[in-house]
């Protein structure tokens, strides 16, 4: 499939169309944003969405959805295949104004598939147009899953959490954080809850997961991960892993070994 570029189509007069692309490893689309609102899939390899509120991440089975007018950067891992639509503000499917990540069903994935193979100005009374009635109203349905890693607005916290990501420091701790930040710990505490809605424990466990998603989708050891981490055992890693993500983190790495077969 050859790449297209989904500002070709955003002012296609149809409430939903599709977009499918082809991306090497390692590509990066940098920042812009778009007037629809868009869900992008990856049927292979890993997406990762960041934008000045954080960072989201779509492993294989997942979908990172981005609400119209927000500006976001892309970063493939591995060699990515995108199946993606441009959703019209207010349209209902359209998966509200926050970013989010979505489960995606075997239906969704296939509807998903079979709408990129749609033109953009299908008829909507049609087949086509059915297709894309049937895709709206799974998506409208999809349940959203913690696969996310909110930034505070505060400026310099968020500038800490970013860091935190480009080179993790399995060692940080909370008095350490609000030291360097001039903050006292109680103070730094209830601002980071209030700003991102976790604790910032539970905030670490989110960015860990997001930091090995697309190492394992690479095929990185699961030891070497978590040690990396700061996790004393694999097993225990693997312990937070699941709980977050509901499977083994061996699920990622034998998807990632499926795509590069």
């Amino acid at each position: 499939m050859p790449w297209s570029d989904p500002a070709l189509v955003e002012d296609v007069d149809r409430p939903i169309v599709a977009v499918g692309n082809e991306y090497p490893p390692a590509f990066e689309l940098d920042w812009h944003r778009h007037r629809r609102g868009q869900l992008i899939y990856a049927a292979r390899g890993v997406v990762v969405v960041s934008t000045a509120q954080g960072v989201w991440v779509a492993p294989p089975e997942r979908a990172v959805w981005t609400p119209g007018g927000v500006s976001h950067a892309v970063r493939m891992v591995g060699a990515v295949s995108t199946r993606g639509v441009l959703i019209e503000p207010g349209v209902h499917g359209s998966l509200g104004d926050a970013n989010k990540v979505i489960q995606v069903s075997p239906l969704l994935r296939s509807l998903l598939a079979a709408a990129c193979e749609i033109e953009p100005e299908y008829d909507v009374a049609g087949r086509d147009g059915m297709v894309m009635a049937l895709l709206l109203a799974e998506l409208a349905r999809a349940p959203s899953v913690s696969l996310a890693v909110p930034f505070p607005k505060k400026a310099e916290i968020a500038r800490k959490c970013q860091m935190f990501l480009d080179a993790p420091s399995p060692h940080d701790t909370i008095d350490m954080w609000s030291a360097d930040l001039g903050m006292g710990r109680r103070a730094f505490t209830r601002l980071f809850r209030q700003q991102t809605g976790l604790s910032f424990g539970a905030w670490r466990q989110q960015a860990c997961l997001l930091i090995a998603l697309p190492r394992l989708a690479a095929g990185e050891a699961v030891t070497t991960i978590a040690l990396d981490l700061g996790y004393e055992s694999p097993a225990a890693f693997t312990t937070m892993f699941k709980r977050l993500a509901g499977v083994a983190p061996s699920h990622y790495q034998s998807a990632g070994r499926a795509m590069v077969d």
